[in-house]
């Protein structure tokens, strides 16, 4: 079966600062740079953008569209609580309206500037705390769905398998995508380590390689613990600001197609 590879991007944001005596805008970034990004659309299949809550700004994200859009890639909207500050991996309680209205902005904002390049939005990525609090949060997790099927109810939602979300969307009529992470390490019940953890995110690309290899065949991976997990993924993760992220993307990338799996998104891309 084909699979689709994602990363996500747009993960940085600008200083301020003035243009180029030639009218050019300057491409040095503050903390939390961009990294490999136009590089990482070379490999992966499909891009989650982020939409200038947890990071990025608009001008990283129409760059990032663009080159989406240049290189065949999907976009997608990587969604998150509104907080620079944690980088959008901590819990925040929200209400649910609230939620709700803030992930359709960062949909439309997102969408606004794909259009520009030329593309569309065709699918949403929660991101961080939240992605891992809709997990299991069931008022946060309906928020989220009502979300997607207000602004379009065509867009895919990708999450974690089994998770409240998907869920939710299912029963909503909303096409959903199974994601699996290559660099992440797995409790016994299919959920993430929490990067608090010692091992929880993984750096040889070759043993990362090999478990996206099992992955996407259906074999088993091993667990945090050491014991065999199976995991049927849609869609497989690379992150883009995990150090050696573009070796590990390749690496996953030669192995997938040297066993003859296609790669290709998931989603439209245009």
């Amino acid at each position: 079966m084909p699979v689709d590879l994602n990363s996500d991007l747009g993960e940085g944001y600008r200083e301020d600062q003035p243009d180029e005596p030639d009218g050019s805008h300057s491409d040095k970034h503050g903390p939390g740079t961009l990294g490999e990004d136009d590089a990482l659309l070379a490999v992966v299949t499909s891009a989650n953008i982020a939409c200038g809550f947890h990071a990025g700004d608009a001008s990283i994200m129409r760059h990032v569209t663009a080159q989406a859009v240049s290189n065949g890639v999907a976009i997608g909207a990587h969604v998150a609580y509104r907080d620079m500050a944690g980088f959008g991996r901590r819990f925040i309680d929200m209400e649910p309206a609230t939620l709700q209205a803030e992930v359709m902005y960062q949909i439309g904002a997102l969408a606004g500037l794909a259009r520009l390049a030329g593309g569309t939005v065709s699918y949403v990525k929660p991101h961080g705390g939240l992605y891992n609090a809709i997990v299991h949060h069931e008022a946060q997790a309906a928020a989220v769905v009502a979300a997607v099927a207000a602004y379009d109810p065509s867009l895919v939602l990708m999450g974690l398998p089994d998770s409240a979300v998907l869920r939710l969307a299912d029963a909503q009529g909303l096409r959903t995508v199974r994601e699996a992470f290559a660099d992440r390490a797995y409790t016994p019940v299919g959920t993430l380590v929490p990067r608090t953890e010692a091992g929880a995110v993984l750096h040889d690309a070759a043993q990362i390689a090999q478990r996206c290899l099992a992955m996407a065949t259906g074999e088993p991976i091993a667990d945090i613990n050491g014991d065999p997990l199976v995991l049927r993924p849609d869609s497989i993760c690379v992150h883009g600001d995990t150090p050696g992220a573009l070796g590990i993307a390749r690496a996953v990338r030669a192995a997938l197609e040297g066993a003859g799996i296609e790669l290709t998104p998931f989603a439209r891309a245009e």
